[in-house]
C-alpha cells in the first residue's frame, strides 16, 4: 500500500487554480477535476499533486481533506476556521466555490499547472452526469461506497503496470512519495539506490 502524504498547501492552491478557471464552480466538478489531475500526475511523475484521501461516494471520488476545508469555510464543520481559509474563498448557495484570489504561482510546479490545465480543458465542459460517469472508473468501482480508494488502485487506473505499482509501494514504505517532480526513471533509480543502501547496512 502506498504511503501518500496529504499536502494542504498544494491542495488549497489546486482548488484556487481550478475554481478560477471554471464557469460552473460547484463542488462536484472541482472534486472530479482534481481527482483526474491527481491520477494523471501520479502516473507521469510518481506522486499525486494533493495526496488527498479520496472517498468512493455515490457521485464519484471525493477528496476528503479538501471537502473538510470547504465545510470549514461553509460553516458546517465541527472545526472553526482558525487558519483563515475564508480569506482565500467563500462558499455560495451551499455548493459553489467563490475564489477570492488565484493560486500562488510558487506553490504549484510548472508540471502541476500543465496537468491541471489539461484536466480543466478535458473535463470542464462536461455535464454533471458526464463527469460523474467518467469518475466511476475501475478504482472507484473496486471500492465499497463511502470507503477510501487506495492509491494503488488509482495508479492502476492511471495506467501503471504491476511492476510500476510495486516500485511505488516499495519506495513509499521507505519514505513518503517524493515531494519534487520525478520522472518514472528517476523514481526507479531512487528506489534502487535506497534499497541498495539498506542492504549495504546489513
Amino acid at each position: 500500500m502506498m504511503n501518500v502524504q496529504f499536502d494542504k498547501v498544494k491542495t488549497l492552491n489546486a482548488l484556487l487554480y481550478v475554481a478560477n478557471r471554471l464557469q460552473r464552480k460547484d463542488f462536484h466538478k472541482i472534486f472530479k477535476i482534481i481527482y483526474f489531475a491527481d491520477r494523471q500526475y501520479l502516473a507521469e511523475w510518481g506522486r499525486p499533486i494533493t495526496g488527498d484521501t479520496y472517498i468512493a461516494m455515490e457521485a464519484g471520488p471525493v477528496p476528503s481533506r479538501l471537502y473538510d476545508m470547504l465545510k470549514i469555510v461553509r460553516g458546517d464543520s465541527y472545526i472553526s476556521d482558525t487558519e483563515g481559509l475564508g480569506r482565500y474563498f467563500q462558499i455560495e448557495n451551499w455548493m459553489y466555490v467563490n475564489p477570492l484570489q488565484d493560486a500562488d504561482p510558487g506553490k504549484l510546479s510548472a508540471k502541476e499547472h500543465d496537468v491541471l490545465d489539461a484536466c480543466i480543458a478535458k473535463y470542464a465542459s462536461l455535464s454533471y452526469d458526464e463527469i460523474k460517469e467518467k469518475s466511476h472508473d475501475v478504482a472507484w468501482r473496486s471500492t465499497a461506497r463511502d470507503f477510501s480508494i487506495s492509491w494503488d488502485n488509482i495508479a492502476r487506473e492511471a495506467g501503471l503496470d504491476e511492476v510500476e505499482v510495486a516500485c511505488l509501494q516499495e519506495y513509499s514504505t521507505l519514505r513518503p512519495l517524493p515531494e519534487r517532480d520525478m520522472t518514472p526513471d528517476e523514481l526507479y533509480d531512487a528506489i534502487e539506490k535506497e534499497i541498495d543502501y539498506i542492504y549495504a547496512q546489513g
